[in-house]
């Protein structure tokens, strides 16, 4: 039966079946469940991770405007669109602007917005990280990993590490692995506070190559190996935010807002 609403989630993609399933595929469960007057549709934003997938595979997974297409022809008029991108950039512009170019297809697209889209978001996720890791005890410390971003509207990195502080949070760095701030800011701060251990967590949806090569990979480049150069004792945490029932709550309520406007 042709069901006129439906619910778009959007995600960059993975090429790690057993993270996908955790993060992305728990995402968009829970969104799915909570719109569930919806039918449901996917689409991968990166080409090359959907043919990589359908070359070890078979699996087709769709890119926007063909999700769109798809919709249209199965007599969908209402559209609600949720990003699982963490950040306003390149991607969720790209996204934007498909949905523009295929906006004469509907009655009616409303888009969420990333995780972190506004002061708001950030100030939200700093209360939330500490009750994320709660084996990170107070002679610790915990530090997320994010990619980071040269195309961002604000410093959302800067602004997270100064809410953690503001809370009383101070024994949670943020880093990023090509932008500011960088590694050596974090090792900084690794020394100032002397921390019994450091936890590495990914300040990332999925838990995927950043984690397991930049993060925790065996190379002296990673930041677990440079630690542990500087004295430092390392535990390593694989898993990405969508793994955290709290996380998708906040993806659920931009959705919910967008529908709502």
């Amino acid at each position: 039966m042709k069901q006129d609403k439906a619910l778009l989630v959007v995600s960059f993609g993975t090429t790690y079946p057993e993270t996908r399933e955790h993060t992305i595929g728990a995402i968009e469960t829970a969104l799915a469940l909570a719109f569930s007057d919806r039918t449901f549709y996917r689409a991968w934003t990166s080409g090359f991770i959907r043919r990589k997938i359908r070359a070890a595979t078979g699996e087709v997974i769709e890119s926007v405007p063909e999700a769109l297409t798809r919709m249209a022809s199965d007599g969908v008029t209402d559209v609600l669109v949720q990003p699982t991108h963490l950040l306003v950039g390149e991607e969720y512009d790209k996204l934007r602007g498909e949905l523009m170019n295929a906006r004469h297809l509907f009655s009616a697209v409303s888009v969420g917005r990333p995780l972190l889209a506004e002061e708001a978001d950030i100030d939200a996720l700093a209360e939330l990280l500490p009750s994320l890791c709660p084996q990170v005890a107070a002679e610790d410390m915990a530090i997320w990993m994010g990619h980071g971003s040269s195309s961002l509207r604000m410093p959302v990195y800067v602004i997270l590490n100064d809410r953690l502080t503001e809370n009383g949070s101070d024994n949670h760095a943020v880093g990023t692995v090509e932008f500011d701030p960088g590694f050596d800011d974090v090792l900084e701060r690794v020394k100032q506070r002397r921390p019994r251990r450091a936890v590495l967590l990914p300040l990332m949806v999925v838990a995927g190559d950043h984690a397991v090569n930049d993060m925790a990979g065996d190379g002296p480049d990673s930041w677990r190996s440079r630690l542990i150069c500087a004295g430092v004792d390392v535990e390593c945490v694989f898993k990405g935010l969508g793994e955290y029932e709290a996380i998708r709550a906040l993806y659920i309520d931009h959705a919910r807002e967008a529908e709502e406007l």
